[in-house]
């Protein structure tokens, strides 16, 4: 029986990192925001969609989608961010469906969905046993995404204020790593849910 996992945490908390060591240590990762970008990449259903939903402005000269002026407009406006979600949830949710199947029929013994918006789209919660939320103190998860992305200081709040509070995910969470303090502190952290679990190869976790 394959054991599934749910990663999640807020934006700029550090959940790319923990998906890293998972990886190291040999634990498959079903990508929600790597699926995210493949289904609507050039010449997909789903970028059609978009384009017809927003309009060509919302293309490269290329053709494929600018993500920077899509992003401006959806994480300002809720109702602009639910349009886009109506295409790119169901085309997201099927992908991860298939991937999850396939590492079902080979048995695997656990996979982790990392998913930065787990809670928010509902049906996530669905399709995994349990949820590893990443965490950190709402000044330090500011702070990083200005730092990471060169947002303003309302732009990192709008993007932010458009997930759940980590307070709320942290809630409805299984197993927390608190990311608040150095990386060497987090690494532990994960290292020891998957000595306990035995989980992984924990001595490729670098």
């Amino acid at each position: 029986m394959t054991e599934v996992w749910g990663l999640t945490g807020g934006i700029a908390t550090g959940k790319s990192t923990v998906s890293t060591w998972l990886k190291q240590a040999e634990i498959p990762v079903i990508d929600a925001d790597t699926i995210a970008r493949q289904v609507v990449a050039l010449g997909t259903p789903g970028l059609q969609q978009i384009s017809v939903a927003f309009g060509p402005d919302y293309l490269q000269a290329d053709g494929t989608l600018n993500r920077a002026k899509l992003g401006q407009l959806v994480f300002h406006d809720p109702t602009q961010l639910q349009r886009l979600n109506a295409i790119t949830t169901p085309l997201i949710r099927d992908e991860i469906r298939r991937q999850l199947a396939a590492y079902r029929m080979r048995k695997v013994p656990v996979v982790m969905v990392d998913a930065p918006t787990l809670f928010e789209v509902g049906y996530l919660q669905k399709l995994v046993d349990h949820v590893m939320v990443v965490a950190t103190s709402a000044t330090h998860q500011k702070q990083r995404l200005m730092a990471r992305n060169g947002y303003t200081a309302v732009d990192a709040q709008a993007r932010i204020d458009r997930q759940w509070p980590l307070a709320q995910k942290i809630a409805a969470a299984d197993v927390v790593i608190d990311n608040d303090g150095d990386i060497t502190q987090t690494r532990q952290q994960v290292v020891k849910w998957l000595d306990m679990n035995k989980f992984g190869k924990t001595n490729q976790v670098k």
